[in-house]
């Protein structure tokens, strides 16, 4: 059984990823299933942590810096939604991604990552133009 603790801590490092592009040897099982969903496409990779962070350092723009919006402990893991930015220098690129890890003996044996791309300046000023978020 793991703690909410340990949980939150998972997350943590989780959510580092996508930053330094390094999950360490033991954030993920060896034979994590990664199902990653950008917009209109669907893949899965399997493998440990080294698998995920070459599939992210691929298909970074920039250097990524991350704000986690929300983490919730679930009965087998969490959920974790959380804001990327890469600065292009002329431009930023903003992704929001939900993820769902499943974990097992204290390691992510499953994750599957929800993603709305990523949102150029002129995509954002057009998404604020027409669809002005509430909250």
């Amino acid at each position: 059984m793991t703690t909410t603790s340990e949980m939150r801590e998972l997350s943590e490092r989780f959510n580092r990823c996508f930053e330094s592009f390094d999950a360490g040897d033991d954030l993920f099982a060896d034979d994590t299933l990664f199902d990653l969903l950008p917009p209109l496409w669907r893949f899965q990779l399997q493998g440990g942590g080294t698998v995920f962070t070459d599939q992210l350092r691929s298909i970074a723009e920039g250097r990524p810096t991350l704000k986690v919006i929300r983490t919730l402990v679930t009965d087998s893991g969490f959920a974790t939604e959380h804001e990327e930015h890469q600065d292009l220098g002329d431009d930023e690129i903003v992704a929001r991604r939900m993820c769902m890890c499943e974990v097992r003996d204290g390691r992510i044996v499953d994750v599957t990552v929800y993603c709305n791309g990523g949102w150029d300046a002129a995509l954002r000023a057009r998404h604020a133009k027409e669809a002005p978020m509430l909250r």
